[in-house]
């Protein structure tokens, strides 16, 4: 195709920089005409695909793309869906080409997380085998930040400022409250097999000469999957800084596992399987209760850490609309089955570039806290943790408001005409 259209679509748990990215790509997209074609995007990922639910972009101008790249959650919807392999449903894929050749479609770009990776994968491998040509890219998010094969992903580090500042703001509340009778707070944060969210909180705290947590400030324990949970190590630390400062707050990362790598406390299981967890800092904070006596507040962000859209990083926002951008150019450049990573340069000043990432190589893969980042009692992040986390959290965005709130307006979306019956299922 001389000149290709491009699908865009967003998967998995949204961010408060999603967005950016597909104002990003649309916006590259209208640079390099004439040799690109219109942008659609599908409704609820790669569902939309399916059911030919897709919305023309072409009528969104400048304003309605800044008012895009401002807004947190998903503009186009999002869904967690996983493609099953080509031989397995092989009528699933005849109904995503028929859909990709009516729209004359030649580039997917696919927004979303480690399994959403492995949709590009899939679906380039598909194309290569039934000759249909098609290029797909990765864009990379998640708040969870755990694609391998990418310095950070674009969402962690507004989600990272987030609950930094919450820890900040609400351990100057508990502080003022502390009594004799010892008081503790602990915040529940995200992160199902992994504890860079809760890491993030760390920042929370000054640093002290050799860069490690200031212990007298808040979070005073970060408890991370990556380290497990030693439970008679955790309540004698707790007692101590009780006993020192009069109080103790407390990261407890959702995904936390006991001693035998137990999760502390799971939620629903739907019919794939897929474990909802949650409730790890309740069992914390009672366990704390019951044993020592003190008194506590329990506070779970859920989705308030991934839709703050009021409080973004600005790295973090240009890290959103370089792999948006990036994407476009790859896709132009015919690089089939890559994602627009990030490479670190530098960390003070945090300096970093795009660059192409295999895809497949990254697919359903999961990256952990790294050793070097959790302290050596494992009740807290390392020196070298935060150096990682610092320059991911810099820098902020005006916001515009309406009425004392964020203006995040819909923008309009114009549903593209049905070429194909309706799809069957």
């Amino acid at each position: 195709m001389s000149s290709m259209n491009f699908l865009y679509a967003q998967s998995g748990g949204v961010t408060a920089v999603i967005n950016a990215s597909a104002a990003a790509v649309i916006r590259r997209a209208r640079e390099l005409r004439p040799g690109t074609g219109r942008v659609f995007a599908a409704r609820r990922g790669i569902l939309g695909l399916i059911r030919e639910e897709l919305v023309d972009t072409e009528a969104l101008d400048e304003d309605a793309l800044e008012r895009l790249a401002q807004r947190p959650g998903g503009a186009f919807g999002s869904s967690r869906y996983d493609l099953p392999d080509a031989a397995a449903q092989p009528a699933l894929y005849d109904r995503i080409f028929a859909v990709l050749e009516a729209h004359r479609i030649g580039a997917f770009l696919y927004n979303g997380g480690n399994g959403s990776m492995d949709v590009v994968a899939r679906l380039s491998a598909e194309a290569r085998r039934r000759g249909y040509p098609l290029v797909c890219v990765g864009v990379p998010k998640t708040v969870d930040n755990d694609i391998e094969g990418t310095d950070c992903c674009p969402g962690f580090g507004s989600a990272a400022k987030f609950l930094a500042t919450s820890m900040l703001e609400a351990g100057l509340d508990i502080g003022s409250m502390a009594a004799r009778v010892g008081r503790v707070f602990v915040m529940e944060v995200m992160g199902r097999n992994v504890g860079w969210l809760a890491a993030a909180t760390a920042l929370a705290a000054p640093a002290r000469a050799d860069g490690s947590a200031d212990p007298d400030h808040p979070p005073h324990i970060v408890l991370l999957p990556e380290a497990g949970f030693d439970e008679a190590r955790f309540l004698a630390r707790v007692e101590e800084v009780v006993r020192r400062v009069g109080y103790c707050t407390i990261t407890v990362a959702e995904g936390l596992t006991s001693a035998d790598g137990a999760a502390l406390m799971e939620q629903v299981r739907d019919a794939k399987g897929y474990v909802q967890l949650g409730g790890a800092g309740g069992v914390v904070a009672r366990l704390i209760h019951d044993r020592l006596g003190y008194k506590y507040h329990w506070a779970v962000p859920d989705y308030l850490q991934r839709a703050a859209g009021h409080w973004v990083s600005a790295t973090d926002h240009a890290q959103a609309l370089a792999v948006g951008r990036a994407a476009v150019d790859y896709a132009l450049a015919g690089r089939d089955g890559c994602m627009a990573g990030i490479r670190r340069l530098a960390d003070r000043p945090y300096r970093w570039e795009v660059v192409p990432v295999d895809a497949a190589a990254v697919a359903n893969r999961e990256r952990r806290l790294p050793a070097e980042f959790i302290s050596a009692d494992g009740l807290h992040v390392s020196a070298a943790g935060r150096r990682y986390l610092e320059g991911l959290i810099e820098g902020e965005r005006p916001v515009p408001t309406a009425g004392g709130l964020p203006d995040y307006r819909p923008v309009a979306l114009a549903p593209v005409a049905r070429v194909l019956p309706p799809c069957a299922g």
